[in-house]
């Protein structure tokens, strides 16, 4: 079956630094990951056109630009919070929930406490790099009624309610 508008896909994939001249360094990220197809927003855009038509056993390695990637970082999604109002048990390399400046959901991944205080950040990790993404695709199905009507993926890599 090949990949199309609505099909779920499972795909193992690494993400690597790259830098400029398109070399690619340090791996960032690896894993396996179930999305849905066809716009929905569940993978980088350029992967997804990159692995339209294709089936399981391919192969696609695509150089994302920051802007196609997880975008510029955003220095105002940094933190300072006191030491007293953090919570116990989350350490450096952890998450916290709370709000932006417009008021909206944000992650905080824990960057550092120094002294009295913890600092947070608020952009992804990976923000302001460009990615060299490859991946090969595990299996190729096509999406349930449900998981086109959630615009996502159930089970396996995928989505759990």
């Amino acid at each position: 079956m090949n990949i199309t508008k609505d099909t779920a896909v499972t795909i193992h994939y690494k993400i690597h630094e790259l830098l400029k001249g398109g070399v690619a360094v340090k791996l960032l990220d690896k894993g396996d990951v179930a999305y849905l197809h066809g716009g929905y927003d569940n993978i980088f855009a350029k992967v997804e056109q990159a692995l339209d038509g294709k089936q399981k056993g391919d192969a696609v390695t695509v150089d994302l630009a920051v802007e196609d990637a997880f975008g510029e970082r955003d220095e105002s999604l940094k933190r300072t919070i006191p030491k007293g109002e953090f919570p116990p048990g989350v350490k450096v390399g952890g998450q916290l929930r709370g709000t932006n400046d417009q008021g909206q959901p944000q992650i905080y991944n824990v960057v550092k406490i120094k002294g009295p205080v913890v600092l947070l950040d608020g952009n992804h990790p990976l923000a302001g790099m460009a990615l060299r993404f490859s991946c090969v695709v595990g299996d190729v199905r096509a999406a349930t009624p449900e998981e086109i009507e959630h615009r996502h993926v159930h089970g396996g890599h995928g989505h759990h309610h």
